[in-house]
């Protein structure tokens, strides 16, 4: 996953919805409180990559496009001189299993309450709940913010 941030990391899920923009100006906000560095992951996969029917798709150009999505998502939500000071890590796999090994010895693992899938009604999305019972370290789930 790219080169080991030194002292205290603050893992942030990140995939583009409301509820993980408000996680990650909440890893910051912690990270500034705690003097810890913002990792910021991103999962991607190609839908059915491990099926026998997997599409051919040129994989470095799906990478590029998801190392560009979260560029993007980190300025929107934190502006550009914020989102310098987080490291931006998209990892190829199931954003669990991904989330899981970054956060190996992370301070905390912070993700929204809800995704991009699933059903609107619930209140705790799947990979929040994996993580939740699943994470080496303490993880913080947080909701997305109401509209005002």
């Amino acid at each position: 996953m790219g080169e080991a941030a030194v002292g205290p990391r603050v893992v942030v899920g990140v995939d583009g919805s409301p509820s993980s923009g408000t996680a990650l100006r909440w890893a910051v906000r912690y990270a500034g409180l705690a003097g810890a560095t913002v990792d910021a992951v991103a999962a991607w996969d190609l839908p059915g990559a491990h099926t026998w029917s997997a599409p051919a798709v040129d994989v470095d150009v799906d990478e590029d496009i998801a190392r560009q999505a979260l560029a993007q998502e980190l300025r929107d939500v934190l502006g550009d001189e914020s989102a310098a000071s987080v490291r931006a890590l998209v990892v190829r796999g199931n954003p669990v299993d991904v989330l899981l090994r970054a956060a190996e010895g992370a301070e905390v693992l912070v993700v929204g309450s809800r995704g991009r899938g699933g059903f609107a009604r619930a209140l705790l999305g799947s990979v929040s709940q994996h993580l939740a019972q699943h994470a080496r370290c303490p993880v913080v789930i947080v909701r997305p913010e109401k509209a005002a």
